[in-house]
């Protein structure tokens, strides 16, 4: 992906550099742009080096909704990391990209609908929050990410 020039900073986190992958689960990118924090995950199930089981397997854990929970994990950890290094004073949205072509647009509302409630990013009245956790998110697949994000043009190399 070839960053645009509105990106101040853009980094790879799902890796040992943060020194507590041991037990938390981290996003790929995290991308700092003037006004917000674009989390984002990127799963290519069509590249089986890319996935730690089948691609097959992974597709039914996806279709399942097994990986929301998996996925809204990687969100929490990887905000309390930075929250705790006092970098998040701006609104965070985050994104996952499903590099599946056979996913329908019924998926990925199916999935960004159980993400939300996985992270949570819609709290009940009763919740004493003054801060939202998210302010944003959403799943995709390639066609629907170029579609919406035409300044983080994706394409298979």
């Amino acid at each position: 992906m070839k960053l645009p020039p509105s990106v101040i900073k853009a980094r790879k986190f799902d890796d040992a550099d943060h020194g507590l992958s041991h037990c938390m689960k981290a996003v790929d990118f995290i991308i700092e742009l003037g006004d917000r924090y674009l989390f984002i995950e990127i799963k290519d199930p069509q590249h089986p080096q890319a996935l730690p089981t089948n691609q097959n397997e992974w597709i039914r854990k996806f279709q399942s909704g097994r990986i929301d929970v998996d996925l809204g994990q990687k969100y929490r950890d990887t905000f309390l990391y930075e929250w705790a290094t006092g970098k998040s004073q701006k609104p965070i949205y985050y994104y996952v990209l499903i590099a599946l072509d056979t996913l329908t647009d019924a998926d990925l509302v199916s999935r960004t609908d159980a993400l939300k409630r996985s992270i949570p990013a819609e709290i009940p009245p009763s919740v004493p929050w003054t801060k939202k956790v998210v302010h944003g998110c959403a799943v995709f697949n390639i066609h629907s990410w170029n579609k919406t994000w035409k300044q983080f043009h994706i394409s298979r190399t």
